[in-house]
């Protein structure tokens, strides 16, 4: 029987697919789940894999491993999608190619299949084809064309429970959190249940809280002079700053169908690492290598849309970045009060 190694969320989609492509394909499905950082149980997500048909399911906690190779490098580029927002979702896809090749090879499989479409689909593809070209990749919701009603159809006749799960696009982690829902024009205001990792800003705290953010060759190394490893920096600076209602973000896409789908991001620590990066890298810069950092910027996040990141581009942008980094080396303290968040003042190393 055939090997299908399946990227597997723990959400009604990949559940269905685990049963869907055992009996479609006549396989055996090894579930691969990645601790990204977020907020679902993914104990739970072990257990809804086997009983959805997995033969075996992976746990695979790569947080240390998410920060150091992607959203550092990421964040040193000061690469945002349309020069605004944090590439959170993106951010996470090859790396899920990556663990997808590596345990595809020890269990021996020639397939891998994930759930995603569109845009999104190239930015998983396009890594599994660089890193193992004789993978054969399975893109399950553009091969099976069920709409969300006969998903949900298809998870009943299968005994696969929906309860307390969801079909709405919802992709978290350390670096945020998205939100999208296709066909929703944006005329009303988004509602507060959507949003988990900040506060509405009624309910903020009175008093603004001030921050100083330490960088060593553009990586943040500590808050408040503490020194911190980059996953709980991260994880401390997005409790911080999401107390403040700080790291909201929204934007409208129009799909080539006419569609329209908004969405919403949180990236709280995000949102303020890229302003106190950003503020110290123009610091140290002088106008002409401004302009050219923001050329490599835009294109590195360009790159990252595209699903490029294992590509030889990536690897001459970052040596480009590291060269501007070397002085990117200070102390940037931001303000942080009612969802504003602003930097007032820096300090460089007094060795530069």
């Amino acid at each position: 029987m055939n090997k299908i190694v399946l990227a597997y969320s723990g959400g009604l989609r990949s559940s269905v697919a685990t049963a869907w492509l055992t009996e479609r394909r006549d396989a055996s499905v090894i579930a691969v789940t990645l601790d990204l950082g977020q907020a679902a149980d993914l104990a739970q997500a072990r257990d809804r894999a086997l009983a959805s048909g997995a033969l075996r399911a992976h746990v695979l906690d790569v947080r240390d491993e998410f920060v150091r190779d992607f959203v550092i490098p990421t964040l040193k580029a000061d690469a945002l999608s349309d020069g605004r927002y944090p590439m959170a979702t993106a951010l996470g896809r090859p790396l899920i190619a990556k663990k997808l090749v590596e345990i595809a090879r020890i269990e021996n499989a020639a397939l891998v299949a994930h759930g995603c479409s569109g845009r999104d689909r190239a930015r998983i593809s396009n890594p599994l084809q660089t890193l193992d070209e004789a993978l054969t990749e399975i893109a399950v919701i553009d091969e099976w064309g069920l709409t969300p009603d006969q998903i949900a159809g298809y998870a009943d006749r299968l005994g696969i429970s929906a309860a307390g799960l969801t079909q709405d696009r919802v992709d978290d982690n350390l670096w945020g959190r998205t939100t999208g829902r296709r066909g929703d024009n944006a005329a009303d205001e988004a509602p507060e249940t959507v949003f988990k990792l900040t506060r509405p800003l009624a309910q903020s705290p009175a008093q603004p809280a001030i921050v100083d953010l330490s960088f060593d060759r553009g990586v943040p190394t500590g808050i408040n002079g503490v020194a911190m490893p980059p996953v709980e920096l991260i994880e401390s600076l997005s409790t911080i700053a999401g107390e403040h209602g700080c790291g909201r973000l929204e934007r409208v896409k129009n799909h080539p169908d006419g569609q329209r789908s908004r969405a919403l991001y949180e990236a709280p620590a995000a949102a303020v690492l890229h302003l106190a990066h950003g503020d110290l890298e123009r610091v140290v810069s002088s106008d002409t290598l401004e302009r050219f950092s923001r050329l490599v910027a835009s294109t590195y996040a360009d790159a990252i849309d595209r699903g490029e990141w294992f590509d030889r581009l990536r690897t001459a942008l970052d040596a480009s970045v590291d060269v501007v980094q070397a002085r990117v080396t200070g102390t940037v303290r931001v303000r942080l009060f009612k969802g504003d968040c602003r930097v007032v003042s820096r300090t460089l190393n007094s060795e530069l």
